[in-house]
């Protein structure tokens, strides 16, 4: 079953891409490519799903709509 997720593309000051997903506690990785970044998430995804109260998470996520926005503060 395809499901959707919510998931933050940040490149770093270091020039890595770092993906992160606010919904699941551990999920993130980052790597020098977007492609190697997204290939390191997969990877990860699967190894934060073996965790009980994530894969509750995941099991029970049905959002209507997600939006990200930016906020700058001065």
């Amino acid at each position: 079953m395809n499901k959707v997720i919510p998931i933050i593309i940040e490149l770093d000051e270091t020039g890595y891409y770092v993906i992160e997903c606010p919904l699941l506690s551990g999920c993130y990785t980052q790597g020098k490519t977007l492609k190697e970044a997204q290939i390191n998430f997969r990877e990860v995804l699967d190894l934060v799903l073996e965790e009980p109260e994530n894969r509750e998470i995941w099991d029970n996520y049905q959002p209507k709509s997600v939006k990200l926005d930016t906020y700058t503060y001065a």
